[in-house]
């Protein structure tokens, strides 16, 4: 593992670990509450840069991949789940238009724009006619004050930033939620899992205390 690798274990081990089993609850709540509906069941989901792959072992979907630097992904990912150790900007190993969903968390602000658009222009690549990418993503609009409380981000980035960034790369933007949560799991709200359920329910309170982005774009087909 190279030493940039190991940072970043450190780091995430930090950042993370006393929050995991909060952050497991948390997810299930989200992908039943919320992503789910944009993810239909027989579908191949991506995700790009799973972390401790809270996501993607809990939506429901027909075959789930993870992309990912650290090789430690493989540890967290469920057995049926196909880990691939790489970078989002050369998703060789994965056939093109061969994906119906992509999902990135909290990823884009970790690596250059350069690599934000070879990112996207891969995903583009692998997303089948009709297939789509969510994104969640802080919104330094609303979290400014906070954003460079994490050592590990790189480029600052928001609704508006990011939209222009997948239209670039040959996506329309069909949705965009410009509050949708708090910025961190040490945010003030919501702290309990029942808490969490009533926010989802709640949208008047995603304009109160949301500080992160949610963003739907489809593939477009005619370049």
């Amino acid at each position: 593992m190279s030493s940039v690798q190991e940072h970043n274990t450190e780091i995430y081990r930090r950042r993370f670990e006393a929050d995991i089993e909060f952050r497991k609850g948390m997810y299930t709540i989200l992908c039943e509450s919320f992503f789910q509906k944009y993810v239909p069941e027989d579908a191949t989901i991506l995700e790009i840069g799973a972390g401790y792959c809270e996501f993607i072992n809990t939506i429901q979907a027909k075959h789930k991949i993870v992309i990912d630097v650290n090789p430690d992904t493989c540890k967290y990912a469920k057995k049926t789940i196909d880990v691939i150790t790489g970078k989002s900007t050369q998703m060789d190993t994965i056939e093109s238009e061969s994906i119906d969903r992509v999902f990135a968390n909290n990823f884009f602000e970790h690596i250059t724009k350069p690599e934000i658009i070879q990112t996207l222009q891969e995903t583009h690549r692998v997303l089948k006619r009709g297939g789509e990418i969510l994104v969640l993503q802080p919104n330094i609009r609303y979290c400014a004050k906070d954003y460079w409380m994490f050592f590990d981000h790189i480029t600052p980035l928001d609704d508006r930033s990011i939209s222009e960034a997948l239209e670039i790369a040959g996506f329309s933007v069909k949705e965009c939620i410009p509050q949708f949560l708090p910025y961190t799991t040490k945010s003030r709200l919501p702290k309990t899992l029942i808490g969490l359920k009533v926010y989802i329910r709640l949208p008047v309170l995603w304009k109160l205390f949301g500080k992160q982005a949610f963003i739907r774009a489809g593939k477009r087909v005619d370049l």
